[in-house]
């Protein structure tokens, strides 16, 4: 069994105790081991964030945010 196919298989027995439901179909099984990538990507990016350098640049961030005009 690889890496790859024991997280499926983890996560789908995960997923069926805590929320009582399986995936509905090989797709979602391929999105499953799609995260085993998603989530090595977000790890090697530790670090390397603005947010994370320092906690005044995550509040900058949010006032920046919270300033911008939303158009209807």
């Amino acid at each position: 069994m690889t890496v790859k196919a024991k997280l499926v298989d983890d996560m789908t027995a995960s997923i069926a105790t805590w929320h009582g439901v399986a995936p509905p179909n090989d797709v979602a099984l391929r999105m499953l081991g799609d995260l085993e990538k998603l989530i090595r990507d977000f790890e090697a990016l530790r670090g390397t964030l603005r947010f994370e350098d320092e906690p005044s640049s995550f509040e900058a961030a949010l006032r920046e945010a919270a300033s911008i005009g939303v158009r209807s």
